[in-house]
């Protein structure tokens, strides 16, 4: 009998849960975008590229801006396929004209198209379904996935139904326009560290977003760090966010925040290795009980685990090269495959 793979045998046959780039990095200007595309280039796909027709294009240059982000996808500066965009939000009346220019002008499609200031279902429902005929009438063969951006009550008090919508991959709050549509009723040290992870009310909303997100097998992507000097500072907000509110990705605005939120999400050394050893006796057991150090392990536990190794990998961190049987397996004709 050939050795199954975690990925085989751990999910009942369903699909694990996503994994997508820990830091999730804004760019609005073309400036901007030249150099986060450069240093993507640097320190590899551990990151994505958000290329934002929000609030980079100026009003009045919204088709400009467009076909710009467009001319950048599947460029000599996009190496990885990691370069998504962030359209209007569905009030704006040049969303679908951003989808269009976008899917027609690009020599690669988008990794993602997120979508800003979603307020209830509906809306979200016919923005994902428009992107997907656009796609099909551009005979574009794979779906785009979608990220939805919550930073309104309305998103917040449906965010388990945004969550269920398929095609939508990843959620992620908005901290700054959620604080704001409370009137002043939440301060503004809520938009920074520590209150961000203190009030009550940004709290909630922190939770209710993660729990979603891993009820519906979708990424939850954490709000910004306002912080561009003190880089612990975002290096400690990524690790809260990871640790006490189950983040899996993290947006970036400013370039030197990259490095210090994709390590605060990445495993340590010794998590890898405790990974490696317990999912290969669980793996020479054919995935039965086992026991490490004098601590049993079954299934639940090797899941466990193997999302360490994933996140390792999405993280740059080094596997151990025993690892390799995890990820490989043998077909019936002895050929190995991802």
């Amino acid at each position: 009998m050939r050795a199954l793979t975690p990925a085989e045998v751990l999910f009942d046959g369903e699909v694990p849960p996503a994994m997508l780039p820990a830091c999730d990095h804004y760019a609005g200007s073309e400036k901007l975008m030249l150099k986060s595309l450069a240093l993507q280039q640097q320190l590899g796909p551990v990151f994505d590229i958000t290329l934002d027709c929000e609030d980079g294009a100026q009003v009045g240059r919204e088709a400009e801006h467009a076909e710009l982000v467009a001319s950048l996808l599947g460029s000599e500066h996009d190496h990885f396929g990691r370069v998504g965009v962030r359209i209007h939000d569905f009030d704006h009346p040049h969303w679908r004209d951003d989808v269009r220019l976008i899917l027609r002008a690009a020599k690669r499609v988008p990794a993602y198209i997120t979508l800003p200031k979603i307020r209830n279902v509906p809306d979200a429902a016919e923005m994902v379904a428009f992107i997907e005929a656009t796609r099909r009438e551009l005979g574009i063969t794979q779906p785009v996935p979608v990220q939805l951006l919550v930073e309104t009550h309305g998103a917040l008090t449906r965010v388990f139904d945004l969550a269920a919508l398929p095609g939508v991959e990843a959620l992620s709050f908005g901290l700054m326009d959620f604080v704001s549509a409370h009137d002043g009723a939440i301060p503004d040290t809520a938009m920074r560290s520590p209150g961000q992870f203190d009030h009550p009310l940004v709290r909630r909303a922190k939770l209710e977003i993660s729990a979603a997100c891993h009820a519906h097998g979708k990424v939850p992507s954490h709000n910004v760090s306002t912080e561009v000097r003190d880089m612990s500072v975002v290096a400690s907000d990524a690790a809260r966010a990871r640790n006490e509110f189950g983040y899996t990705r993290m947006w970036s605005i400013h370039p030197a925040q990259i490095e210090a939120i994709v390590a605060a999400f990445a495993p340590r050394d010794e998590e890898i290795v405790t990974a490696t050893e317990i999912l290969l006796a669980a793996q020479s057991a054919q995935w039965g009980p086992t026991r490490y150090h004098d601590t049993l392990h079954d299934r639940a536990s090797y899941r466990y685990y193997w999302s360490v190794l994933r996140r390792a990998q999405s993280t740059g961190r080094t596997v151990p090269q025993d690892a390799a049987p995890l990820f490989t397996k043998v077909g019936a004709n002895g050929q190995v495959a991802s």
